[in-house]
């Protein structure tokens, strides 16, 4: 039988933490929807709901230095049990980089859980590791003699993963991405132009206590500094939705005009699809085709789809994008969107937990997929019609490489500059956007835009 929790610790931001600590360690949920999860059926208030989300995310993005700063503290224990792990990391974590946080209430709550959880021996172990701590500090990076190592610890990103940024971008770089993840994301929105414009989103959200600016990177983003923009009214209403600031350059890429046919060929769960949607009239002939391999995400589509009142342009359909062959003629599309499945290491400030689950060779066979996929979509592009192939990666691996052999397989097709993102550099050797993290403090993201000659 379960120990029984006593409610006190049970409802506790720090035992909620170390529940969900566990379970991504152990590959059982990922971060982001965990928390989500948690904040939804948890009885959390409101502020132990922010200090839980901000101990979780803190602990993951900084697993690696912590792990590294801990390590002289239980070198000696015969075995330490992996709630007590994380129940030591969280607590470091909150030791080193919360300052709003008395150091007695720290050390005193986690030795509360370590009792409650535990027993008496756990609650004693625990103990004597963190104020062994509070005495002694834990060591520094600064010891690790090999550089690369060295980052790797400091930036808490995997040694393989620094090599690769360091191979494509150099090592000062990688340091500024890195050190640039551990600053939380930023919440973001897209304004439904169809229903309202940025400036009176602005200030009807600050009459509702919201504190918004308009966004730097996006003339149809709003990026919020304090409150919450996913519950406000004008995102239940359709005339705001939650989108990053990189994502919503695509639709403006593509060139779209009221009356084109357009394919988004992997679409769920729809962010940028109904972004299109604002440039499409179907009283002049414009629709959206809506692909995605799930039927459950292709539900996802629609509901997005009605909730910003545009489903009347969009049609969406359960089909593998690499499949269109089997469903619509050559040259049916004026513009198509393969914004294609990838590795999602510009989602790594959102999804910190990417960085040690995945591996190298879990990543080798997504460029044939993304190559495949456009060498399916280029015979359904119309003479002169446009290509946008987007992800939200910054391996050169997935982008420019895949870029590089569609141009060489596909000579009638030419990349032509990204609109929108005339302020941004265009990459060399041909035009296309790479952001990064630390770019904007925004997701990273890649834009191309391919021309059929």
């Amino acid at each position: 039988m379960a120990k029984k929790i006593p409610v006190k610790i049970k409802h506790s931001a720090r035992f909620a933490a170390m529940n969900a600590l566990v379970k991504v360690a152990n590959r059982q949920a990922y971060s982001n929807l965990l928390i989500n999860q948690i904040l939804n059926e948890s009885q959390l208030s409101e502020k132990d709901g922010r200090l839980m989300t901000e101990i979780v995310y803190g602990t993951i993005s900084r697993r690696l230095t912590l792990e590294y700063g801990l390590a002289p503290f239980i070198a000696k224990a015969k075995k330490v049990e992996p709630w007590v792990y994380q129940l030591l990391l969280l607590s470091l974590y909150q030791l080193e980089y919360l300052d709003r946080v008395p150091e007695h209430a720290i050390v005193d709550e986690a030795v509360e859980i370590a009792k409650a959880r535990g027993n008496i021996g756990a609650s004693r172990f625990v103990n004597g590791v963190l104020r062994t701590i509070q005495r002694e500090g834990v060591p520094s990076p600064e010891l690790i003699k090999d550089p690369v190592e060295r980052l790797s610890v400091e930036i808490s990103m995997p040694k393989w993963l620094v090599e690769q940024f360091i191979s494509e971008i150099g090592f000062e770089e990688t340091k500024k991405l890195g050190q640039s993840l551990f600053t939380p994301s930023k919440v973001s929105a897209r304004v439904n132009t169809d229903l309202t414009t940025r400036e009176l989103v602005l200030t009807e959200l600050s009459d509702d206590g919201l504190e918004v600016v308009a966004s730097d990177l996006s003339p149809v983003g709003v990026v919020g500094k304090k409150g919450f923009l996913a519950g406000s009214w004008l995102s239940k209403e359709g005339q705001l939705t939650v989108q990053d600031e990189t994502s919503m350059l695509v639709a403006p890429s593509m060139q779209v005009e009221a009356h084109h046919q357009v394919l988004d060929a992997c679409a769920a769960p729809g962010g940028k699809t109904t972004h299109i949607a604002n440039y499409i009239d179907v009283l002049e002939g414009g629709k959206i085709t809506a692909l995605d391999i799930h039927e459950h995400k292709v539900k996802l589509i629609m509901d997005n789809a009605e909730r910003l009142q545009v489903s009347e342009r969009i049609e969406a359909h359960v089909l593998d994008a690499r499949k269109v062959s089997e469903k619509f003629e050559d040259e049916t599309f004026d513009r198509i969107l393969a914004d294609v499945p990838c590795s999602g290491l510009g989602l790594l400030r959102r999804k910190p937990d990417i960085k040690y689950s995945k591996q190298a060779s879990d990543f080798a066979n997504l460029p044939k997929i993304q190559l495949e996929i456009l060498s399916s979509l280029a015979p359904k592009l119309k003479q002169s019609g446009i290509m946008t192939y987007s992800t939200c990666t910054v391996s050169q691996a997935e982008n420019q490489q895949v870029i590089a052999a569609f141009l060489e397989e596909h000579p009638e097709f030419e990349a032509i500059d990204v609109k929108g993102a005339e302020s941004l550099q265009q990459n060399e050797p041909f035009p296309s956007v790479t952001i990064y993290p630390h770019d904007y403090q925004t997701d990273g993201f890649f834009i191309c835009c391919l021309k059929r000659k």
